[in-house]
């Protein structure tokens, strides 16, 4: 079984601020994030899903539609640990140079990436994956996730609203361009 406390923020609650409140953590990570672990468990509970690792339910649980309720919530909980892992306040703006030059330039990549973000209608996830050796942009919807389909993320950007509407309310730019510029750990990336 899985619990908050195996997916631990790696600095305080009001670390992020101004670009991520004390109040958004608290409701993202702390009660938002949490509700995905809880409904996991309920529905692993008994099943052959119970003792496996979260990234093996999920590769799992994607290929059955019967399991469609497992998935979302197991993607979820992925989806939102490795948000949270890959964030840190103001650790700057320099882009990995193996990124930049998969994009033809760190501006491009990070052109490329707000795009993305913004093209997204509705709830999902803007993730730069790895697809064999090739670096990739993707937009997925609602919990789906490069696992689901092969693929090794790298950096994702949650963008359902629950994730910036406290701090930005319709601003979606504003949020992606604070992501971007003040908030991505590019020395874990």
């Amino acid at each position: 079984m899985f619990t908050l406390d195996q997916f631990p923020l790696k600095y305080s609650k009001n670390a992020l601020e101004p670009n991520m409140s004390e109040q958004t953590i608290n409701f993202h990570y702390g009660k938002h994030f949490d509700a995905y672990i809880k409904n996991l468990n309920n529905l692993i509970t008994g099943t052959e899903y119970e003792k496996m690792e979260l990234e093996d339910i999920i590769k799992k649980s994607a290929k059955s539609e019967k399991d469609k309720k497992i998935f979302n919530n197991a993607a979820q909980v992925f989806n939102h640990n490795f948000f949270f892992l890959k964030i840190a306040k103001d650790s700057g703006t320099k882009v990995p140079e193996k990124i930049a030059k998969a994009f033809n330039g760190a501006d491009k990549f990070l052109a490329d990436f707000s795009t993305a973000a913004m093209s997204v209608f509705g709830s999902g996830w803007v993730w730069l994956s790895d697809d064999g050796g090739k670096l990739k942009i993707e937009v997925t919807a609602n919990a789906d996730n490069p696992l689901a389909h092969g693929r090794t993320p790298i950096l994702t950007l949650d963008v359902w609203e629950h994730s910036y509407y406290l701090d930005y309310q319709n601003r979606r730019a504003d949020y992606v361009d604070s992501f971007l510029k003040h908030l991505v750990n590019w020395d874990l990336i």
